[in-house]
């Protein structure tokens, strides 16, 4: 599976590149072209680390955690556990009676009775009413301050104790009428372990990476196989948290917005399942549902703070609505992690892209690392 005749030497440069430039420290790459698959990394574990970064080496996912969180959601919903449109009340009393700000940017003691019902699918939607907002207000203060905001690290806390304080926040807008990224993520381990009496990560063993043989996935790792991450600074880059801390021991929460660790080759398996009808985790009908547009006009209106023009949100994955550039097919779905990470199904091209790397995202657009390595798998595969 590696890459001996330089088939994908274009992309495999333009990464090399980054880090030769003291852009990226290392990177790991699954690419499958028509049933044919090549993986490849480059670069080392961290910048004071002679260890080179391999293709079995694991990394944190951060946001490709929530398409994961979007097949199990639909395991449950095939197995008559929940339906979408299930009030979460259900299981969720802490969110069966929501306030709802007179104005999300205003003080939090102004405050309405939600006129609706939260539903299972606008969780997975990301429109039942609260989550990352832009710019910063009193809401996003006190999510800040309660230690329940979006992150690419889950929250240091039990699911209990996160859905009692997020229960205990008025929604920025009324159930459905807006789109606000990563918290309906988060509520969702609460809301589908409640409903099975499991833990998530018994969940996701069972029904996804277990029939995936996805070995080296799971929510925390050894941290002799992690690689260091990293934030873009000034002077080049700086540490953000190093092999030891977040993830090298089992979380009190197992977040499906941002909780998983993960390799290329695990991640390619579990993109080309839903690539190819869902088996042997899910039925097409459920992929069907995973990767349609699921968003009103309105809705997709308000996602452009993080989403591009031209695409659109399934369950807990971004779909493609138009081509605004050559790998923006209509149809191709995925989604990237704050990270450094991004994953992509595009039928047009018949072209699965898995790229992981320790960089962090310096906002909601994709950077020259993600942009360079799809121009150039692009232009191999003639669909550029």
């Amino acid at each position: 599976m590696d890459d001996p005749a330089g088939r994908w030497q274009r992309a495999r440069d333009a990464l090399d590149a980054h880090v030769a430039a003291g852009r990226l420290p290392g990177y790991a790459v699954a690419v499958d072209h028509a049933g044919e698959t090549t993986i490849w990394a480059g670069g080392r574990m961290a910048l004071d680390d002679d260890r080179q970064m391999q293709t079995g080496t694991r990394c944190r996912i951060a946001s490709l955690t929530k398409p994961v969180g979007g097949a199990l959601l639909m395991t449950l919903v095939e197995r008559g556990e929940l339906a979408l449109d299930d009030e979460v009340g259900r299981w969720l009393p802490e969110l069966a009676a929501p306030r709802v700000l007179r104005d999300p940017a205003g003080p939090l003691d102004r405050t309405v009775a939600a006129d609706q019902p939260i539903l299972v699918e606008q969780l997975a939607t990301m429109t039942w009413g609260l989550g990352a907002l832009f710019p910063p207000c009193p809401l996003s203060e006190a999510m800040e301050e309660w230690g329940v905001a979006p992150g690419p690290i889950p929250p240091q806390m039990d699911a209990d104790e996160y859905i009692a304080r997020i229960g205990g926040l008025p929604l920025a807008f009324q159930p459905g009428r807006a789109w606000l990224y990563h918290t309906g993520s988060d509520v969702l381990s609460v809301l589908v372990s409640r409903a099975t009496g499991r833990s998530v990560a018994e969940l996701v063993a069972e029904r996804i990476t277990g029939p995936l043989g996805m070995r080296d996935t799971g929510f925390w790792c050894d941290p002799d196989l992690l690689p260091a991450v990293y934030m873009p600074a000034a002077d080049g880059l700086e540490l953000f948290d190093p092999p030891d801390a977040a993830f090298a021991r089992p979380p009190r929460f197992e977040a499906l917005g941002s909780g998983l660790v993960s390799t290329v080759e695990d991640y390619l398996r579990f993109m080309t399942a839903l690539r190819d009808g869902g088996g042997p985790i899910l039925s097409a009908g459920s992929v069907e549902i995973m990767t349609s547009d699921r968003l009103t006009a309105v809705q997709r209106a308000s996602s452009r703070v993080i989403l591009a023009e031209g695409s659109s949100w399934g369950l807990n994955l971004e779909v493609d609505l138009t081509r605004t550039e050559p790998w923006t097919n209509p149809g191709r779905f995925g989604w990237n992690g704050g990270f450094g990470t991004a994953a992509n199904v595009d039928p047009v091209a018949d072209l699965t892209i898995v790229f992981f790397s320790q960089r962090m995202l310096e906002s909601p657009a994709p950077p020259a690392t993600f942009t360079d390595l799809w121009r150039a798998a692009y232009a191999e595969v003639g669909a550029g």
